[in-house]
């Protein structure tokens, strides 16, 4: 784990977040050589802080990529426009809920990124799912190289993720070059789902994700019998959840078991295990949409996997970091024990010799993305070879 900020773990997960996203690290650097005294500072004034330094970035980023457009090198705008995108996006979801101004950052953060990705002409394409009143919005990147129905691969957020964030790690990109869609959203308490439409998170993850399956299914483009799902960090529960209530998967992956989430909750009011983010407790509440920590705890309750897994017929892949400061190894080892009828499973630790050995790999996402998209390719009918 690249430690910029050696005594403040959320920090360091943000920082490494943003690489793993394209960040350079001229532009860490000067983002954040002048932050150290506010590492040490409470959440409020350092997350200003930090917000301030990474804004400023981006903004010069957006305003180098006009010059770009001015001159007619789009593509260079774009590839600008897209790390900008990135530093407004670490910088709002360090903030607190409710904190002035964040959610004009976030509205800017989806802008510029959406101005990245026409400009250079990357293969994403942002969809719009009906979903009660308002609706859930996506990613789809195409299989690259294949016409006719493909295999797709549906990818949710963990608890503080967002669609965006989870293409620019990579593995939609590692997908399409080995023939299989990807669809990223942001479900229900999370991204778009959470800031723009109020929509906060459910236990019952198949209530939205058989609306997903119900929108691909009337897509040309998709093969309705290869239909995969996985879930990053708190989607280590949401997608195991929706696999075992929702048949039409054809099969499951967790990046990071999430399997007894509420135990995870009662080891963080003891103060066991690393927050994901400041202002923690706020922002479960938020979303989860609960008014206070009693009402919260009571929700927590529902968040684990017992009882469940044995309702999954489909091939399931579980992996996790062996250094996991968040969610402790013998969850991984529970929900592939608990996979008994799997006709396909695997439980895949990353280690020091491959990487990827912190929390859903943010530390090194490469080889433990090639692996799950490997996996998912001999799985869906996919390919691992040009």
């Amino acid at each position: 784990m690249f430690k910029y900020f050696p005594t403040n773990y959320v920090w360091n997960l943000s920082v490494d977040l943003a690489i793993e996203m394209g960040a350079r690290m001229g532009e860490i650097e000067e983002m954040c050589a002048p932050l150290q005294d506010a590492a040490k500072q409470p959440d409020a004034a350092g997350t200003k802080a930090f917000r301030e330094t990474w804004a400023r970035m981006a903004d010069k980023l957006c305003s180098l990529a006009e010059e770009d457009e001015q001159r007619g090198r789009l593509i260079s705008a774009g590839d600008k426009y897209g790390r900008a995108a990135t530093y407004y996006l670490t910088a709002e979801r360090l903030q607190a809920h409710g904190a002035p101004g964040r959610m004009e950052l976030y509205k800017r953060f989806v802008e510029v990124f959406n101005r990245g990705i026409k400009l250079a002409g990357e293969n994403c394409e942002r969809v719009e799912i009906p979903y009660g009143d308002a609706h859930i919005s996506g990613l789809l990147v195409r299989a690259e190289g294949v016409t006719g129905p493909v295999p797709i691969l549906v990818q949710v957020n963990g608890l503080d993720s967002t669609k965006e964030m989870k293409y620019r790690v990579g593995l939609p990109r590692w997908l399409g070059q080995r023939g299989i869609s990807s669809l990223i959203i942001d479900q229900p308490g999370t991204g778009e789902a959470l800031r723009l439409h109020g929509l906060t998170a459910v236990y019952d993850s198949e209530r939205w994700a058989s609306k997903v399956v119900d929108w691909l299914e009337t897509r040309a483009d998709v093969d309705a019998k290869r239909i995969g799902l996985e879930g990053v960090s708190l989607g280590g529960y949401y997608c195991p959840r929706a696999v075992a209530f929702e048949p039409r998967f054809a099969c499951g992956v967790v990046w990071g078991a999430n399997h007894d989430w509420r135990d995870v909750q009662k080891k963080r009011l003891a103060k066991e295990g690393s927050f994901p983010v400041p202002h923690y407790w706020e922002h479960v509440r938020w979303v989860w949409g609960a008014k206070d920590m009693d009402e919260f705890m009571t929700i927590a309750e529902k968040v684990h996997l017992d009882g469940v897994l044995d309702r999954i017929k489909v091939p399931f892949l579980v992996t996790h970091g062996e250094k996991d400061s968040q969610i402790p190894l013998h969850w991984a080892q529970r929900t592939y024990d608990q996979l008994v009828n799997s006709p396909k499973r695997e439980l895949k630790i990353f280690t020091e010799r491959e990487g990827g050995v912190q929390h859903s790999s943010f530390d090194n996402s490469a080889n433990a993305g090639a692996y799950i998209a490997d996996w998912i390719a001999e799985t869906l009918g996919g390919r691992t070879a040009l």
